[in-house]
């Protein structure tokens, strides 16, 4: 349907399609996951047409997936910004690979609410550095499991006001384990239920005692972080050595003690292995709950990229799945840029997500990432995966042919593929020694004479070869 001239003037008069790009991306924001607006939205690329605003999608396979799932609202929103009804457009076009700057997260401008509401004499001075805002997450995003319980619901407590005693929450976690996300879901809780919340980070807090002292205006910083409900202070560690500092955040903990207020606070060390962190302070911090996470064990790294994989709009195959999980066994960030590489790469090369993807993207984030470790349990799993049976099908003592054929194939690529002996092999199977031998004969003959056993072989190979780097187990003589 051509559109009336009319609407491309209005989307000119209103402004550059860049900046009602921009203001679509800030409400989207709201609405989406992360991985959804890096993996979707992010790598589109948007500019004036004849009947409106045109999209540009890097591949066919990704516009139909945004014109499915995300182009009603896109609309909606681009009538919103532009205050009349103005049509999209989706297309493939190749401005949107060649937008670098709207290829990643950058592309999506972070909002700035304010979470300290402005009283009027603030409202005539400006403030002495950019605020720094906490990452948009809540407690129904944070997938919890042993490693995390104390924490989150420690956090979810002290948001709500239900355990005054918990007071200081001191959250202890290493890189990307989630504790800044459970400090963003504090501040999110607090705001929801009317309070008010302060959420600095220690270089934040920093750098505005200095711009303060620089400007003559300490009282004004004291103020901003002693005049609230519940200060959320992320990144304790970077005060180390701050002599200063940590002597204001000694002073403004106590400020906050006798008013009743409720601190939160995260680091990646327990306040006594901070170097160089004031005794007082130290004491102090670790004066109410001190509450550690761990490291995710393997059911809950599968609950985190299940969660995340769905609400980008993708269904993970579980070989790789468990590739991730077993790839990556600490930082549940490093999962999350595992998953928006693997998702990026798909839509981008127009190809269904598989271990060969998986396993480059694997090399691109973490190069030291070895091989994968094949046993036999694995192998018959993946085989039975292949001929759509259950692995148990396997080890059963049925000789029917649609479970014989697949029980020689996967003792066969045991034998190529892991060290194990024909014996280890056997136990798999619920077969002894002999059996796998034969098995393993009966494959090979299949394969020397040129029969449709290799083309059945091929995708397996393919799919093992992407798990091991091509590494294969040693070649056994023929019996």
């Amino acid at each position: 349907m051509t559109c009336p001239p009319q609407v491309d003037r209005a989307v000119l008069r209103l402004g550059p399609v860049p900046e009602i790009w921009d203001g679509v991306l800030r409400r989207l924001r709201r609405e989406l996951s992360a991985l959804a607006l890096d993996a979707w939205i992010g790598p589109l690329a948007a500019e004036a047409a004849d009947d409106g605003v045109r999209l540009l999608c890097p591949s066919a396979f990704h516009r139909e997936r945004v014109r499915e799932r995300y182009l009603a609202r896109i609309t909606e929103h681009v009538t919103h910004e532009c205050g009349r009804p103005v049509p999209v457009v989706l297309a493939v076009g190749a401005a949107a690979a060649e937008a670098p700057e709207r290829a990643g997260p950058a592309s999506v401008p972070e909002p700035r609410p304010r979470v300290f509401p402005v009283r009027p004499d603030e409202a005539r001075r400006p403030e002495p550095a950019p605020r720094a805002e906490a990452p948009r997450y809540g407690f129904a995003h944070f997938a919890a499991g042993e490693s995390n319980a104390l924490a989150r619901e420690a956090a979810l407590a002290l948001a709500r006001g239900r355990q005054l005693a918990l007071s200081p929450l001191y959250i202890v976690a290493g890189a990307g384990l989630g504790k800044t996300h459970l400090a963003s879901a504090v501040v999110a809780e607090v705001c929801a239920r009317g309070e008010r919340a302060v959420y600095v980070s220690g270089e934040q807090f920093t750098n505005e005692l200095l711009a303060s002292i620089r400007a003559q205006r300490t009282p004004d910083f004291k103020q901003r972080y002693r005049d609230c409900e519940v200060l959320v202070f992320d990144d304790v560690h970077f005060l180390r050595a701050k002599q200063s500092t940590q002597l204001e955040l000694l002073h403004t903990l106590e400020h906050l003690a006798r008013r009743g207020a409720r601190v939160m606070l995260t680091a990646e060390r327990l306040p006594r292995e901070i170097p160089e962190l004031d005794a007082r302070l130290a004491s102090r911090l670790a004066s109410g709950l001190v509450a550690e996470i761990e490291a995710p064990d393997p059911e809950l790294r599968r609950e985190i990229v299940r969660s995340k994989a769905a609400a980008a709009g993708v269904t993970l195959p579980p070989a790789c799945l468990e590739r991730l999980v077993a790839a990556i066994p600490g930082s549940v960030r490093d999962l999350e840029a595992a998953l928006v590489q693997l998702v990026a790469s798909a839509s981008l090369l127009r190809r269904p997500i598989d271990l060969t993807l998986v396993e480059a993207g694997l090399r691109k984030l973490l190069p030291g990432c070895g091989a994968a470790r094949l046993d036999p349990e694995r192998i018959a799993a993946l085989v039975a995966a292949h001929f759509e049976l259950v692995a148990e099908a396997l080890a059963s003592r049925s000789r029917r042919r649609e479970l014989l054929v697949p029980r020689q194939i996967a003792m066969y690529l045991c034998s190529r593929y892991t060290d194990a002996s024909l014996q280890r092999i056997g136990r798999a199977f619920q077969r002894n020694h002999p059996s796998v031998a034969n098995a393993v004969r009966a494959i090979e003959r299949a394969l020397a004479a040129r029969s449709p056993m290799a083309s059945r072989i091929a995708p397996l190979q393919a799919e093992l070869d992407a798990l091991t780097g091509g590494r294969r187990g040693p070649q056994r003589a023929k019996r």
